[in-house]
């Protein structure tokens, strides 16, 4: 159920992403720069919501509870349905969480349909729409951040809901569990490429409006996906976002700044964890005094930078896919005899090359891996990352 609702959310994300650039271009005529300009400030928004997501779902609500919320958030939900709805009632949401629920998709097709798209079929790069008022500008940004606030925030939330649903003190739960991040990655390009082919054929035809309600169909059914499954889950309680624990050791390690370590090998977090006469005469603070365990902690999220840093690249050349490379495949000759290949489309391959290699990842190179260096896993997780960035760095640097 969690990798169809990965699908089908991702169809209904991409259905208004993957050619955002030429909605602003070609209905909002938005200059190149412009588009390219804000579509790079959405996909921005979606990845930092991504953060408040993970903060929210590991804090305070739980990983179901947080899919649930920002999923509802992807569709239309009007505000005198909200308070009767027994759905609502079945999620144990409070009135303050109803009231959240604001529209972004069934916002984003409705004020395609009454604001934007006049004449009807404009916007197909040959009819020019006429120039939206204040209100059909105000609406259409109002529900694409919204997009980016629903999407963003439940996507960390429900890859390691999907995770918990497996047994790791089980062979067989963890084998499941690796399988289950091949399967959930494959569920979302299978989304996205449907976004890329069909949606965008019809959007580039001056059918806006349709593409969105696609999107905003396939967002509800991933919604009903998603809850259908709820008697069967497994839940697991918020244990708390490791961030502050984390914010903690440099706080106060800071603090004691001019402290001496006794042991000369002890580095400059160690100090958090020493005693001094202040922590023994006041409160427990543990902005102050921290444990052993972290300090370890903290010392085990400094060796992942130098990992997260490397992605920065690549991320930010990646990200120009859904704005430049779509404008520049706009300006291309893409007529195949009558048909014209949608600029959009351009990403297919990228999500083909990955169908493929999900399939021979899982059934090939992990089964060779295991015969080779006798580990369960086949490979262990750094090897995972170096092989897969290899390849990523040297496409992005020809």
């Amino acid at each position: 159920m969690i990798a169809v609702n990965q699908g089908l959310a991702t169809l209904a994300f991409f259905g208004v992403g993957v050619n955002l650039v030429l909605f602003l271009t070609q209905v909002l005529d938005q200059d190149n720069a412009s588009a390219a300009n804000n579509v790079s400030k959405w996909t921005g928004t979606v990845y930092l919501c991504s953060l408040i997501g993970a903060f929210l779902s590991d804090s305070y609500w739980g990983r179901y509870l947080t899919c649930a919320i920002f999923q509802l958030i992807l569709v239309l939900v009007p505000d005198n349905q909200i308070r009767s709805s027994s759905f609502m009632y079945a999620l144990d949401f409070s009135s303050t969480d109803c009231e959240m629920l604001l529209q972004s998709l069934g916002l984003l097709s409705l004020a395609s349909r009454l604001f934007l798209i006049n004449p009807a079929d404009c916007g197909d790069g040959i009819r020019l729409c006429n120039t939206p008022s204040q209100l059909g500008f105000s609406m259409f940004y109002l529900s694409i951040y919204l997009v980016a606030f629903g999407f963003g925030r439940h996507q960390p939330a429900l890859a390691t809901f999907g995770s918990d649903q497996f047994n790791d003190s089980h062979h067989k739960g963890a084998n499941l569990k690796a399988a289950f991040f091949s399967y959930f990655y494959f569920a979302l390009n299978v989304g996205s490429l449907f976004s890329d082919t069909i949606l965008v054929y019809y959007e580039n035809s001056g059918m806006w409006t349709l593409g969105f309600l696609v999107s905003f169909g396939s967002a509800i059914i991933a919604l009903l996906f998603y809850r259908s499954g709820t008697p069967r889950y497994r839940y697991m309680k918020a244990s708390g976002n490791p961030l502050p624990r984390v914010a903690q050791v440099f706080v106060a390690a800071y603090r004691k700044w001019g402290v001496t370590p006794a042991n000369a090998g002890a580095l400059f977090l160690d100090k958090a964890a020493m005693i001094t006469p202040n922590d023994l005469s006041a409160p427990n603070n543990p902005w102050r005094l921290c444990t052993v365990t972290q300090v370890e902690e903290a010392k085990c999220v400094l060796k992942m930078l130098p990992i997260w840093l490397c992605t920065i690249m690549y991320s930010v050349i990646f990200t120009q896919m859904a704005s430049l490379f779509v404008e520049q495949g706009d300006v291309m000759a893409s007529k195949l005899g009558d048909f014209r290949i949608p600029a959009a489309s351009m990403s297919a391959f990228d999500i083909c090359s990955v169908l493929i290699w999900t399939g021979v990842y899982r059934h090939v190179v992990i089964p060779l891996a295991r015969r080779l260096s006798n580990n369960p896993k086949g490979l262990t997780e750094l090897q995972r990352m170096g092989s897969d960035s290899s390849p990523r760095y040297k496409g992005s640097n020809p």
